[in-house]
């Protein structure tokens, strides 16, 4: 790939959550996640791309609640905790102060808020699955005044 195009993605600006997904046996983790964009107004809508490497994917099938907390940008703790990610079985969430969403999620408490609900679709897209999620909650956090998001910016766009 060109210098070009790799410059170019990693300046597309993103900003920074926690994806939290739960098993069909009612196993949860979260992860961090970056590639999010909202996708529609009626119903209201969101895609977040999500490594097809990662297990969470097998997770998310149509009809499955997932959820994001979204990150401000004094949040850095969080990146070495999430960033990381989890092995199957691993708590994700000790260690933070969490809440629960009103489909029994575990969201961030302390986050700028969070939102939730049913996948409604997924797209493969080589390396990540392009998952569509209707968002049916949301809670505004105690950070969504006073703190800005995080943008995210990478200096090389075909790799995190």
């Amino acid at each position: 790939m060109s210098d070009a195009i790799s410059g170019m993605l990693g300046r597309l600006p993103s900003g920074l959550f926690i994806f939290t997904a739960r098993s069909a046996d009612g196993q949860e983790t979260g992860m961090l996640t970056s590639w999010v964009q909202q996708a529609g107004f009626e119903p209201p809508a969101i895609t977040v791309a999500v490594n097809s490497k990662r297990y969470l994917r097998d997770w998310l099938t149509v009809g499955a609640i997932a959820g994001l907390s979204q990150l401000g940008e004094t949040q850095k703790s969080l990146l070495g905790k999430f960033g990381k990610g989890f092995e199957p079985g691993e708590p994700a969430f000790d260690g933070v102060e969490t809440e629960t969403s009103p489909s029994g999620l575990t969201m961030l408490k302390d986050a700028l808020g969070w939102i939730e609900g049913p996948v409604t679709g997924i797209l493969e897209s080589g390396d990540h699955a392009i998952v569509l999620m209707e968002i049916t909650s949301a809670s505004l956090g105690p950070r969504h005044a006073e703190e800005r998001p995080w943008v995210h910016l990478r200096k090389n766009g075909l790799k995190y």
